[in-house]
């Protein structure tokens, strides 16, 4: 019982289609050096010729390549097949070749007389001709094909990984889609590759075929003519249609099979369609083409000489499909203008789904009615454009391209009022009235203006909206006059720049180190997962634009971020070691034109009591341990300080030890957001310094 269990499941069907493959090679092989009878060389000829044009119509029928994932070794083991049937062949024809034409076979028979009509030298030029377009034409094209195909799929892949690890990393697709799409870049690498190997296949076999009919040739007639007694010219003619037959026999499906490889590789397009929809759809889609290929092929039929009937039956042909098809058109059309509007269900018998869920939007702009015309371009509005130029000198400067500002208007507003949000949260407000000029006191006019009294909404400064005459007599009072639009975008321009840390997430990010590796792949690569998440690459940045440093120099940025990333993954010790990369781009945004730098700096009995605060707390003033009346002396005369160097034309930046400009930085720009503060470590070389003002002296 035990055995006839074990012989059971030997023989189960998912065995048997595991062997079947095994077997087919074995008995290929054997076919080589085993001999085999007409009627069985007739069964697998025939075999061979059913296995090619299958072969041919699932490529056809195929809607993308890596559905017919293993057409390469079909390559081969169709290849092998042919090569084996034609030593099998050769035998036999060498063999019995003298007893007459069916020697070989039936199917060697009919292929030798009835395609070329018992004619060996009409029988090897069709031969030659069918091996040449399967040789130079159709093989080698798809080889070409495959072989770019390869190349560029390959150059490809890490473009392709990148997206898929931006897609997961934002969320819009799970662990399992990401896993299958690297899975599909992988197989198709590995497709285009055996297609660039295989088709070496086809063009040796055609090459083989060649050789094999010259040497059964010269084969034949000397077995002919010295074993069999036979006259040259009637051994020339059995064997030499018995090997013609063999070549055609073997070259038919060859050609087929090298057609079904042509059409895999050259598979353009939709993956709904395959290539018979699309070729019907594309070439005989557009009525207007068919309208003219019948015109065109009417008038060739009407000039004397030419086969007139011909012409003018497939022009009458093909004016027919063009009419059937434009008929189609319009009916389809009318049937569409007839067609009842669709009738919206009633809202309460709508049930709640996730479309309800309106993503929020990163930039807006909203915007009361009277200040439409700014925004529609039908009314000449103008700050659309403004906008667009803001976003592109943002990305100019700071180094990374900001979320796109939605702008529609809010009937809740005042009529002339604007409202700027962030992630769906107002950080900007202010009003504006078109055909007015807002004229803004810089703190040196010589007299006033009649107008309304308000503050410009950027930054703060006194300012009057005034009529349109009064423009120019507001330039000579030393007023800087812009209009409606300009308040508007200088307003967007100035919340855009204050916020640039909040407006670099994970998807920017991310957009950033794709755009640095187009032209440095190998360096994002190895930064990006390798060594940092994008997390941690984009707190860093985050860091840096909060204190006003641009990140243009994004290869310096990650060039010191992969030297690093061993040492540490704190994103504050990141940014300080980036800050000294930086260091001379920062020191040169602040002190433009000169090489003396005037700054501020701290007491060094100061510096030793914050260090030792540092040192035994944490990373603010407050959880330091920093005594709190030592904390507003300080805050009290760094503001004080910042304030006369402002006065002087001078920056304010206070210069201090490595260790404490973190904090200081922090703690301090609350009170003075101008405040820049810099690490010692950070000052070139090249630029000598000048202390101002010692913060925590005695006076």
């Amino acid at each position: 019982m035990a055995q006839a269990i074990t012989l059971d499941a030997f023989f189960s069907r998912a065995n048997l289609r595991q062997l079947a493959a095994p077997l087919l090679i074995v008995l290929i092989l054997s076919m080589m050096v085993l001999p085999l009878p007409p009627f069985v060389l007739d069964v697998f000829f025939t075999f061979n010729i059913a296995l090619s044009v299958m072969v041919m119509l699932v490529a056809m029928y195929t809607l993308k390549p890596l559905d017919f994932s293993v057409f390469p070794t079909v390559l081969l083991v169709t290849t092998l097949l042919r090569l084996s049937l034609n030593v099998a062949s050769t035998r036999v024809v060498l063999l019995q070749g003298h007893t007459g034409p069916a020697a070989a076979g039936k199917v060697i028979e009919a292929f030798g007389h009835f395609l070329v009509g018992g004619n060996y030298a009409v029988g090897i030029v069709v031969f030659v001709i069918l091996t040449v377009i399967n040789f130079v034409v159709i093989t080698k094209g798809a080889g070409r094909i495959a072989e770019v195909g390869a190349r560029f799929t390959l150059d490809a892949m890490p473009g392709k990984q990148m997206a898929i690890d931006a897609d997961l990393n934002a969320g819009l697709i799970g662990e399992d889609d990401a896993r299958r799409r690297r899975s599909n870049i992988a197989q198709e690498a590995d497709f285009y590759g055996s297609m660039d190997g295989a088709s070496k296949f086809v063009r040796g076999d055609a090459v083989a075929g060649i050789l094999i009919l010259l040497i059964n040739v010269i084969g034949g007639l000397i077995v002919g003519v010295l074993q069999h007694d036979m006259e040259i010219g009637e051994a020339a003619k059995a064997y030499t249609l018995l090997t013609i037959g063999d070549g055609l026999v073997a070259q038919i499906p060859a050609l087929i099979i090298s057609t079904a490889a042509g059409l895999v590789v050259t598979r353009v397009g939709d993956d709904d369609k395959d290539i018979g929809q699309q070729f019907v759809g594309q070439v005989f889609g557009n009525p207007m083409v068919l309208v003219l290929t019948a015109g065109i092929l009417g008038i060739l039929g009407l000039i004397p000489g030419m086969p007139n009937f011909v012409f003018l039956l497939l022009a009458g042909g093909i004016g027919a499909l063009a009419w059937w098809k434009l008929k189609a058109q319009k009916a389809v059309a009318s049937a569409a203008a007839a067609a009842p509007a669709p009738v919206a269900a009633p809202p309460e018998s709508q049930e709640a789904s996730w479309s309800d869920v309106a993503p929020v939007d990163v930039l807006g702009l909203e915007v009361g009615y009277r200040l439409i015309p700014l925004v529609d371009k039908g009314q000449d509005g103008d700050l659309l454009k403004r906008i667009r130029g803001l976003r592109k000198k943002f990305a100019q400067e700071v180094g990374f391209l900001s979320a796109p500002v939605h702008i529609r208007d809010n009937l809740e507003l005042k009529p002339n009022a604007y409202r700027i949000t962030l992630k769906g949260v107002e950080v900007g407000t202010g009003e504006a009235y078109p055909g007015m000029f807002l004229a803004i006191n810089p703190g040196r006019v010589s007299g006033p203006l009649p107008g309304n009294a308000t503050k410009d909404p950027a930054f703060g400064l006194p300012a009057i909206w005034i009529d349109a005459h009064l423009r120019d007599q507001a330039h000579v009072l030393g007023y800087t006059v812009v209009d409606a639009g300009t308040v508007v975008a200088t307003h967007l321009n100035h919340v855009i720049l204050s916020h640039a840390a909040e407006l670099l997430g994970r998807q920017e990010t991310q957009a950033l180190l794709d755009h640095i590796a187009t032209d440095a792949p190998k360096l994002v690569e190895d930064l990006v997962p390798k060594q940092l998440p994008l997390a941690t690459v984009q707190r860093v940045l985050q860091n840096m634009l909060e204190e006003g440093v641009n990140i243009r120099d994004m290869r310096s940025i990650i060039e010191t971020l992969a030297e690093n990333a061993t040492r540490t993954q704190d994103p504050v010790e990141l940014t300080a070691q980036v800050r000294i990369a930086l260091g001379r781009a920062i020191v040169q945004q602040l002190y433009p034109g000169t090489t003396e730098l005037q700054v501020m700096a701290l007491e060094p009995g100061l510096e030793r009591i914050l260090t030792q605060a540092v040192q035994g707390g944490g990373g603010t003033a407050e959880a330091s341990g920093i005594e709190p009346g030592l904390a507003d002396t300080l805050l009290r005369e760094t503001v004080a300080a910042a304030q006369r160097q402002e006065e002087v034309g001078l920056p304010a930046v206070l210069l201090v030890p490595g260790n404490l400009r973190w904090l200081l930085s922090r703690f301090l720009r609350r009170a003075w957001p101008n405040l820049k503060v810099l690490a010692n470590a950070e000052i070139p070389e090249s630029r000598t310094l000048k202390v101002t003002t010692v913060i925590g002296a005695r006076k």
